[in-house]
């Protein structure tokens, strides 16, 4: 049975973390030994068949992702990046693996050189030497310098595949990574990475559906939801907001609109819903091209922080969503996007996007390997 070793690092929400736990699972079915190895905070997964290893946690210290801290918000010091770079190659050396997926490096996680880049040769300069594959989102942060980029296009060269999990015929990766044609033919599309899902129940038919996803910047989304509400065609209609673990507060619920945690069923929900209402984080946008009816997109960004803002305008220019740029977010705009999405189209009067990127990426990896 060959071996894959996942690194994943997810910083300031879960997306990271879910996406790699659906591929692993999946590659795991599949019939390959998978050990996933997380460096973000400890969070409940559901792994199938695959194996799980935590390293020393850390996350982003704030919003700019820029810097690292340990989970108290305190800063890492050189003894703590040498350690938990010990213990990642030693558990490297001791699986032995037959390939090594890095997820968003090189596009991503600069700020984990310390261990990736000694991971990566320790990679190379083994006999026999393991596959080495980057798994990358649909969409990177055009925010990167020239040098970023030459920097990344360089790092490929050491690196056997890159795999887009997107969809080309939505958004092709050229348009966010300025390095494409020095990559394309170290690449392979796969579809977009999608859970598996039940036939849907009855719950939560013809609401607003309001969702952050893991919660860790969504307040201002869930605040001006809440004021929206009076102000558009739905007034009528009962609106769930589930909010994150840290942002319980963030409304209070009024006559016909209910405040609750994250749910299980929220694919159910989503289906059922007359409209959701969302960030647009990859997991999210997933969700809502296989679910959603119609959908407003508020992204998460920054200046440096593209790729939501990215995702949602480009989506929105195909007539798939409407979207609210993140600086012009108020009742008033939101009220007004939710008129506009209920005059436009369903999501489901477009053709499907490929979903299927797991089980591609499982079955690629197999004709890789023989």
């Amino acid at each position: 049975m060959s071996r894959i070793f996942f690194h994943v690092q997810h910083l300031l929400g879960i997306g990271h973390i879910r996406r790699a736990a659906v591929l692993a699972r999946t590659l795991a079915a599949s019939g390959f030994d998978v050990l996933l190895v997380s460096g973000g905070a400890p969070l409940p997964l559901d792994l199938g068949g695959a194996r799980f290893h935590q390293l020393p946690p850390v996350r982003a210290r704030d919003e700019g992702l820029r810097e690292l801290s340990r989970l108290d918000g305190s800063p890492l010091d050189e003894a703590f990046r040498q350690e938990r770079t010990r213990q990642l190659l030693e558990l490297f050396g001791a699986e032995t693996p037959d390939v090594l997926i890095t997820e968003q490096f090189p596009f991503g996680r600069t700020q984990l050189r310390f261990e990736l880049l000694p991971l990566l040769e320790m990679a190379r300069t083994r006999r026999p030497k393991p596959l080495i594959v980057s798994s990358v989102r649909d969409i990177v942060r055009r925010s990167m310098s020239p040098q970023r980029v030459q920097q990344a296009v360089e790092l490929c060269r050491r690196f056997d595949l890159v795999l887009i999990h997107g969809d080309p015929r939505l958004i092709g990766f050229d348009r966010s990574f300025a390095g494409w044609e020095a990559i394309r033919t170290r690449t392979a599309y796969t579809g977009y990475i999608a859970e598996r899902r039940g036939d849907p129940g009855e719950a939560g038919a013809d609401e607003v559906l309001v969702s952050v996803g893991g919660g860790a910047v969504g307040a201002p989304l869930l605040r001006a939801a809440a004021k929206a509400r009076a102000q558009g065609t739905l007034a009528n209609r009962t609106w769930r907001l589930l909010v994150g673990a840290s942002l319980g507060a963030a409304v209070d619920p009024t006559e016909g609109m209910i405040v609750e945690p994250a749910r299980t069923d929220f694919h159910t929900l989503l289906h059922n819903a007359t409209l959701s209402i969302s960030q647009a984080g990859y997991n999210t946008v997933v969700d809502t091209l296989c679910c959603a009816d119609r959908a407003v997109l508020v992204p998460f960004g920054t200046e440096r922080e593209t790729e939501q803002m990215d995702r949602a305008r480009w989506l929105a220019e195909r007539g798939l969503v409407v979207y609210v740029p993140a600086p012009a977010l108020s009742p008033q705009t939101l009220s007004a996007a939710i008129d506009r999405a209920m005059r436009g189209p369903s999501i489901r009067s477009f053709p499907p996007c490929d979903l299927d990127g797991a089980a591609a990426t499982a079955a690629l990896l197999h004709r890789r390997l023989s």
